[in-house]
């Protein structure tokens, strides 16, 4: 696809898209970027709505995505209180290296909320390094990485505003086990984590 680019976040968007495939629908990027992921988003979906509220990313997106009748960009924060009530719920919800932007715990509610009965929503997050473990998992990653992204010829800055994580592995991990049961939450390599949760279909308990 034109525009495309490769980078630690875009390692993950082919199984996101692959995932999202499964279920169809609708579905919701949240923290849009530059459209990358909605545009691939856009081919197995029936409707396709991002998120960000940086207001030069989301006319990049924007230009992205043109020619895309069933895509949409909206300038917008996840956060703010009508928001469900004003875009409803999806399929699939999407949140690729943005919930570390966002208050952990009120983020994982809100993206709860939007996730429609027999949705999923994948978030891909980056965490503090807490633990002597995570520590040594991260220096053992340095090389093969820097190796990845020579072969890749990687994008690490696509404009973009970044931020450090906080919080560590395991006080996510206690979050989403109180807001979000049955969640799954996996380190991932590219010094990401996944977390995947499922809403239950309507009638099941």
């Amino acid at each position: 696809m034109a525009g495309d680019y490769w980078n630690h976040n875009v390692a993950f968007h082919r199984r996101i898209v692959r995932d999202a495939a499964l279920r169809g629908g609708n579905a919701l990027d949240v923290g849009c970027g530059d459209g990358l992921l909605l545009a691939h988003l856009a081919t197995v979906c029936r409707c396709v709505v991002g998120l960000d509220p940086d207001v030069q990313v989301v006319a990049r997106a924007r230009r992205r995505l043109e020619q895309n009748p069933q895509a949409e960009v909206l300038l917008d924060d996840v956060m703010d209180p009508d928001l469900p009530q004003r875009i409803g719920t999806f399929e699939t919800v999407s949140c690729v290296a943005t919930l570390h932007h966002l208050p952990l715990e009120p983020a994982l509610a809100r993206l709860s909320e939007l996730v429609a009965p027999g949705g999923r929503l994948i978030v891909v997050g980056l965490a503090a390094n807490g633990s002597l473990w995570d520590w040594v998992l991260s220096a053992l990653a340095v090389l093969p990485l820097r190796v990845v992204g020579t072969l890749r010829r990687e994008t690490p800055d696509i404009g973009v505003v970044t931020r450090p994580p906080r919080q560590t592995l395991a006080e996510i991990r206690a979050a989403a086990s109180r807001l979000l049961p049955g969640a799954t939450i996996r380190r991932r390599f590219y010094y990401r984590y996944t977390l995947i949760w499922d809403r239950p279909a309507q009638g099941v308990s």
